[in-house]
């Protein structure tokens, strides 16, 4: 074990969140915007994305590739926090206060993510 802890909780965050698309693909469905096609196929594929990634952060090999693509993916995922923003119904019920503090969450994240690039 010659990584930092926290590189450890970030591979198990990604991990577990991209189980959770196949868990729970209906309420990643929901907040899907409207605009975009496919909705069930883009949770399966996003899902897919974040244990791949989360995984790669584990070996020094992929460690770059998989932060890079974890900032990609955030960044696009900002999609779906400005679409909760937009309607009630898109919010999912969840406090307009905690969805407009995810944005910033998102960049916090991609800041932890672009600490380990060598």
């Amino acid at each position: 074990m010659t990584n930092p802890w926290h590189l450890y909780l970030m591979a198990i965050i990604y991990v577990l969140a991209g189980l959770m698309h196949f868990v729970k693909p209906k309420m990643y469905m929901r907040i899907m915007p409207r605009y975009l096609p496919n909705h069930k196929l883009l949770v399966y594929l996003s899902g897919i994305a974040e244990v791949i990634l989360g995984i790669g952060l584990l070996f020094a090999s992929t460690r770059s590739l998989a932060i890079y693509g974890i900032i990609a993916m955030l960044l696009i995922f900002l999609l779906v926090h400005f679409y909760m923003l937009s309607s009630e119904k898109a919010g999912a019920g969840i406090p307009k206060w905690v969805l407009i503090l995810r944005i910033p969450l998102q960049f916090a994240l991609m800041y932890w993510a672009w600490t380990y690039l060598s």
